[in-house]
């Protein structure tokens, strides 16, 4: 008997599409972020709880973006926000140090136990700023090698070789040109920042050999969070570390998604490398705006003399006391291992969707943060996402949107579970909602159709290489 095609439901948008243009008249893109930035299909948001979001045309989903991963317990977990409801009524921000942040990078320095010193900040795009001066001013370098496709925040540092659609724009694979994302870059703030290629340890050896004398640290995403998560191939981080300590270069673990997700102790903890410095937000604070960076003793010690590092909101109360209430709730419980559990569950329900198709594909990442790339071999680096059929993985996203599961409509976005996740009957229907997508989108391209995507304003244009 044949299936019926699958059919594309529709979402209630009035309020929504009322809302964009009402935005559009005073924030640019009519969000306060590119990455939010979907034209007519922008959401705007009414509440969460637990692992679901509604907007405020009353439509509901579950959430699989989780706030891009800070979201490790769930929306409006009532111990975090008791907490913070109870610390913060004795005032915010005073810009003197309270007990509270004193308590949450105890307990940074107790779940990474190689951490000995760290100072908090608000957001990850600072810490990883933060980390690279204070790798220059131990190292008395000035360069920093990045991976190209990492993302590291949106600072002028960070903004070098990060998403483009065209691999082409990266320039040779044996010679990456600095790629710089949108305009208003500064020449030599882009010439301090080397691009290099994920996994491959032998580009890494002749770079240092060439210029380790230029060179200050590598920052490095453990896993390629902008291309769903790509691991390292088994015995890079190990590699790498050992070269770094060869030629005196600091490593940098940017552990900002993978921080207190992967394991209590991170990425850190997970793949058993020990880096110089790390950073670390997100998960941290279960949404709040909490973030840190830190790193050996020794390090660290050009705080506070010789490197300037401050902030007003820098370990305000909200923040530090989610921080603290957060930690303690993953030190204490079993509640990563509620999130990998639920990671897996959904992981076996999406084969037992997809594998009938034939389509090839794997999962890529950790089961707390992982994706779905529509490609025969497994991808190693991000030149390897170009590959993938990532047009069909855009169109199945938006149609769970209509179906009532969010992930990220851009194919290089892992999908984020919580430990909310786990209850009810969340993991069932995420899945089923996945097939349903699934077959529309392939109905759609058997009969010929284009499939539908969102607008990727994030991704879009304005990427300039920079000379040299």
């Amino acid at each position: 008997m044949a299936t019926e095609p699958a059919t594309h439901p529709t979402l209630k948008r009035a309020a929504q599409h009322a809302m964009y243009r009402r935005a559009s008249e005073t924030l640019p893109g009519g969000t306060n972020s590119n990455f939010r930035a979907w034209g007519e299909d922008t959401v705007y948001v009414e509440r969460g709880k637990g692992g679901r979001v509604w907007d405020i045309d009353g439509n509901e989903y579950i959430d699989l973006r989780m706030g891009y991963g800070p979201v490790i317990l769930g929306h409006g977990d009532d111990r975090v926000d008791d907490h913070v409801n109870e610390r913060m009524r004795r005032g915010v921000s005073f810009s003197l140090t309270s007990e509270d942040e004193v308590r949450a990078l105890e307990l940074v320095c107790e779940l990474n136990g190689w951490v000995e010193k760290a100072r908090m900040t608000v957001s990850g795009t600072e810490a990883t700023m933060h980390a690279m001066r204070v790798a220059r001013a131990y190292t008395g370098r000035d360069k920093i090698v990045k991976f190209e496709g990492q993302y590291h925040g949106v600072h002028d540092y960070a903004l070098i070789s990060v998403a483009p659609n065209d691999m082409t724009q990266l320039g040779d694979a044996d010679s990456p040109v600095r790629l710089t994302w949108g305009r208003g870059i500064p020449g030599p703030v882009a010439d301090t920042i080397i691009p290099a290629r994920y996994n491959n340890i032998e580009f890494l050896r002749a770079l240092f050999e060439r210029r380790s004398e230029e060179i200050a640290a590598i920052i490095v995403e453990p896993v390629l969070g902008n291309a769903q998560g790509i691991m390292p191939a088994p015995g890079f981080h190990e590699a790498m570390r050992a070269l770094t300590r060869e030629f005196g270069i600091l490593l940098i673990f940017d552990e900002v998604k993978t921080g207190f997700r992967f394991a209590r102790g991170g990425a850190a903890e997970y793949f058993g490398i020990t880096p110089d410095l790390a950073t670390y937000a997100k998960a941290m604070g279960n949404g709040y705006p909490a973030a840190a960076f830190g790193g050996s003793a020794e390090v660290m010690s050009v705080l506070p003399d010789k490197v300037s590092h401050g902030g007003t909101y820098a370990g305000n109360r909200v923040a530090a006391a989610a921080a603290v209430k957060t930690l303690e709730i993953l030190r204490d419980t079993d509640a990563l291992e509620t999130v990998k559990a639920t990671g897996l569950r959904i992981q076996d329900g999406l084969r037992q969707a997809l594998d009938p198709t034939g389509l090839p594909y794997h999962f890529t990442g950790h089961p707390s943060m992982f994706g779905i790339m529509f490609r025969e071999e497994v991808a190693t680096e991000y030149r390897d996402w170009a590959t993938t059929d990532h047009e069909l993985y855009d169109a199945i996203a938006v149609g769970m949107h209509a179906r009532g599961a969010m992930p990220e409509p851009d194919s290089r976005e892992p999908w984020f579970v919580c430990e909310a996740h786990a209850e009810g009957d969340i993991v069932d229907r995420t899945v089923s909602i996945f097939a349903d997508s699934l077959h529309e989108a392939l109905d759609l391209r058997a009969q010929g159709k284009a499939l539908p995507h969102e607008t990727e304003a994030a991704y879009s244009g304005g990427s300039t290489p920079a000379a040299g």
